[in-house]
């Protein structure tokens, strides 16, 4: 019965608002620990894939910091000005602000307790993690060459605010930068949103079984951590939360009622 009132109450703009509010100021002042910077459920390429691999990372999370390079390396982000919206703990905003070397990188999130979390965690000088929303970014317009959007605007109560904004904020000639999951019939809706922004689609592409084989091959090592981490009581819905083999996202994800996308999108330069 609870979970048909969550379900329902999910159909309103304010509910998945607060909800995302709630969970991530949670989630960064109980769960501080330093070796748990990502939030997304990994990425595995596909053979021949273009792109360099990561450099050496032996953490822990692997597959999480991919989702961020294999997207972000669809263009070229060195000496550029990048925003991410939905920034969490912020290890894809520090590897990519250390490794790929734009200009600046500014994280937002919602939530202040992530952003202080990330602004302790990581220091690079072209680095920085403000509070923000994804429906009315706090940036000058035609301000910024990449936007990245990652595993985060289903959380928003209205996607197309924050596909205006996004476009609003971007230089002519800038990058949208997004991928995100969605049940079939809600992707289709994500899918209309994006091609009635005004932005060109360099990128569309479903990389539902790289999200799989990523799980599949981490699952071990995220029990162990969510075991580590999470109060005993707390295991189960974590796991849930987390998608590990046999969570719900996990079995839809691998049943094909959900997909996930991947999302290049340009600001037309006239």
């Amino acid at each position: 019965m609870i979970r048909n009132i969550i379900k329902a109450l999910k159909g309103f703009a304010w509910f998945r608002r607060f909800n995302a509010l709630v969970t991530y100021e949670i989630l960064a002042k109980q769960v501080n620990d330093s070796d748990w910077q990502f939030m997304n459920y990994g990425y595995l390429p596909s053979f021949g894939e273009a792109g360099t691999s990561p450099q050496d990372y032996s953490g822990h999370q692997r597959n999480a910091l991919q989702m961020y390079h294999y997207l972000v390396t669809k263009t070229i982000v060195e000496g550029k000005h990048l925003l991410e919206v939905g920034s969490g703990r912020g290890g894809g905003a520090n590897y990519i602000a250390s490794t790929l070397k734009p200009a600046s990188y500014t994280g937002m999130d919602l939530a202040h307790s992530a952003v202080n979390l990330a602004n302790k965690l990581h220091h690079q000088p072209n680095l920085r993690f403000i509070q923000g929303s994804a429906e009315s970014i706090p940036l000058a317009d035609n301000s910024i060459d990449v936007v990245v959007n990652v595993e985060s605007c289903h959380a928003y109560g209205s996607v197309p605010k924050f596909l205006s904004e996004a476009k609003r904020v971007l230089k002519p000639g800038g990058y949208l930068m997004l991928v995100d999951f969605r049940s079939e019939n809600n992707m289709h809706v994500l899918q209309r949103d994006l091609h009635e922004t005004g932005l060109d689609v360099v990128l569309e592409e479903d990389i539902s079984s790289n999200v799989i084989r990523s799980i599949e091959e981490e699952n071990d090592a995220k029990v162990a951590n969510i075991h580590s981490l999470i109060p005993a009581r707390w295991h189960k819905l974590f796991g849930e939360f987390a998608g590990v083999v046999g969570s719900r996202f996990y079995e839809t994800l691998k049943g094909g009622s959900r997909s996930y996308y991947r999302f290049v999108m340009q600001k037309p330069i006239n």
